[in-house]
């Protein structure tokens, strides 16, 4: 059973791992065994999520999701297969924890006066120097 805060919990029946060779340099290891580790969540069909978190997942997260509903996570920074696996669930907990969390609108906030005191000053500033470059009105 893997919890994610904010009360949810999968269990472990609704995840499955797929594992493959990794790719980059590791000599022999990296030729002969499996350690590469990829995680497998169905959202679509997952008995365990609400409507509310099922469209926050596949909308925050859809990078992710194949059109048929499955969530891939990958690891394959470790040599062995259990550390991966390790990496893996932390990775989709992470994950979860990120995509479900409920994010506060923004409040909208004025300009302080300081910085449209700036403003104005380098304004009147920039026009000051402009108009001592121009040409004198009465050269008599």
């Amino acid at each position: 059973m893997l919890t994610i805060p904010d009360e949810l919990q999968i269990p472990d029946s609704e995840i499955s791992f797929r594992y493959s060779r990794s790719s980059g340099p590791g000599g022999q290891n990296v030729n002969k065994v499996a350690t590469k580790v990829t995680l497998l969540f169905d959202v679509r069909s997952s008995p365990s999520l609400t409507e509310r978190q099922r469209m926050l997942l596949e909308q925050r997260l859809a990078n992710r999701i194949s059109k048929s509903g499955i969530l891939h996570v990958t690891s394959e920074r470790h040599r062995t297969r259990s550390a991966n696996q390790r990496e893996v669930v932390n990775r989709f907990r992470d994950l979860l924890t990120d995509a479900l969390h409920e994010r506060l609108p923004r409040k909208r906030t004025g300009i302080p006066a300081a910085s449209k005191k700036r403003r104005i000053e380098g304004k009147r500033r920039r026009s000051e120097v402009k108009r001592l470059r121009s040409r004198p009105d009465n050269l008599d």
